[in-house]
């Protein structure tokens, strides 16, 4: 099985930690960075080989990961001299993907089976298939419906339920055809091409431990839960 991680971006609102420093290098705890939780987990998880699209401070990623060996991962990269979006560093190297393959964000901390969601992509037949997580928003205001002037419902402080991206997907490599390489490529733009076309996506729900470690709060956050999940997101270490 093989991933790609995408670990270009300049982490802007993860600053200052991020200054110095690319995102999926932040230290979780005493002795880990995001990065190496990943990479630990995608080779308990089953996969064998690796491609980080890097771009900001990319040299730091290539020092620090290598060629992989040390957590036994096949890892090459690809590196973007111009932001290309989400999916966009995908099209610089289709020659060189398998079918099917993972796609992630390099920082995200969870205990999500990389593995299962691979193959429950594979399984479903989908052109792509996005990691989901629930969430709930809290309204603090009474919300009104209203229609050509008159009040006709309302609902003092309600909630929403909704289910968000994990930024982990499976991808086919067949889903890429109709793009340019080297042009950006968002996530939203594949999922409205695809729902356009009456191919949607397939989701694979998860309702584990997930952060999305994109705000300095949840990196504060991130770092007091390690001691307590550690055996949790890096079983054996």
């Amino acid at each position: 099985m093989h991933a790609v991680i995408l670990a270009g971006g300049k982490g802007v609102r993860l600053r200052p930690y991020t200054t110095a420093l690319p995102k999926p290098l932040v230290p979780i705890g005493d002795q880990h960075a995001i990065l190496e939780i990943v990479m630990r987990q995608l080779a308990g998880a089953g996969f064998t080989s690796c491609t980080l699209a890097i771009g900001h401070l990319g040299h730091i990623i290539r020092a620090y990961v290598g060629d992989g060996s040390q957590w036994g991962l096949d890892v090459d990269y690809t590196t973007e001299e111009s932001p290309l979006g989400t999916m966009g560093p995908l099209l610089t190297m289709t020659d060189r993907l398998p079918e099917r393959f993972l796609v992630m964000n390099g920082d995200v901390l969870t205990d999500l089976d990389f593995g299962d969601v691979l193959r429950d992509h594979t399984v479903s037949g989908a052109p792509l298939t996005i990691a989901t997580y629930p969430r709930r928003v809290s309204i603090d205001f009474g919300v009104l419906t209203t229609e050509a002037g008159r009040v006709v419902g309302f609902a003092e402080k309600p909630s929403m339920d909704y289910r968000v991206s994990m930024g982990v997907y499976g991808v086919s490599r067949t889903a890429l055809d109709r793009y340019t390489p080297g042009l950006p490529l968002g996530f939203d733009e594949l999922v409205l091409d695809l729902l356009a076309d009456g191919t949607p996506p397939n989701a694979y729900e998860f309702d584990g431990y997930w952060l999305d470690i994109g705000r300095p709060d949840d990196y504060d956050r991130a770092n007091a839960e390690f001691a307590v999940r550690r055996d949790l997101l890096i079983k054996g270490a």
